[in-house]
């Protein structure tokens, strides 16, 4: 599991101050079992700046998935921190958090061009795209050795269509292994809906971080991650 700090951040900012610091949040995510520390330095800086980036670059001991856009300004700092690799995500100044995949069909060449200069310079690429095939395709072609599949949708679903959200997750989790791709999911999971997402055999791994912060108020941040790691790995036990 990738464990999400931003809204450390984001509490951080609210005041200006220099507490709570998201680079601790990442050392006790680390205690509590997390695989790597997933941060998104958006270009409006509204919660992780780059100060966080630098310090966590040089103290996170697992690994850093650096969510940014496809632009120039966050491709020259990805290759200035050197990531263990990079989400290309939509981004929109507005929105209150990522509303939905990259439309990687639709701006193909330019997200190719950011993802052959972040492999240029030794970053891996991964997108961050919507359930559906053409995307899927579309993120090999312009690069990427992974995709993190969005969730939203599932996660947002009603009661009564929540079995087919989940079966496209699956459906899109199996078809981008056939094309030799690293499988990620993330959005909008919690507590309450994630073990049967968990549970999809070709999803190497999860991306998750309001949940995680909201139940850290209460137990902490540790504690937090290895609630989640235990519903996860509950829901694999069977493989």
């Amino acid at each position: 599991m990738g464990v999400n700090v931003d809204h450390v951040a984001t509490l951080r900012e609210a005041r200006r101050t220099f507490e709570p610091d998201p680079v601790a949040a990442a050392y006790a995510a680390e205690r509590g079992g997390a695989a790597h520390i997933t941060i998104h330095l958006r270009e409006d800086r509204r919660h992780i700046q780059e100060r966080d980036l630098d310090v966590l670059s040089r103290t996170v001991a697992t690994g850093i998935d650096l969510e940014m856009a496809a632009s120039d300004e966050m491709v020259a700092v990805a290759l200035k921190y050197k990531p263990t690799f990079v989400t290309l995500v939509p981004e929109r100044r507005e929105e209150l958090t990522t509303e939905g995949g990259l439309d990687v069909a639709g701006h193909r060449e330019r997200i190719a061009e950011a993802a052959a200069a972040l492999g240029d310079g030794g970053v891996p690429v991964s997108m961050f795209v919507e359930p559906v095939e053409d995307q899927i395709v579309a993120a090999r072609e312009a690069g990427a050795a992974a995709v993190e599949i969005h969730t939203g949708a599932y996660a947002n679903a009603a009661a009564a269509d929540r079995a087919g959200r989940l079966e496209e997750l699956a459906s899109a989790a199996r078809f981008a292994a056939s094309l030799d791709l690293g499988v990620a999911a993330g959005h909008g999971l919690t507590y309450y809906n994630v073990k049967p997402v968990a549970a999809i055999p070709e999803l190497e791994e999860l991306n998750i971080g309001h949940s995680v912060v909201a139940r850290a108020v209460f137990v902490g941040f540790e504690e937090a991650t290895r609630l989640m790691l235990a519903l996860m790995r509950e829901a694999r036990a069977g493989f």
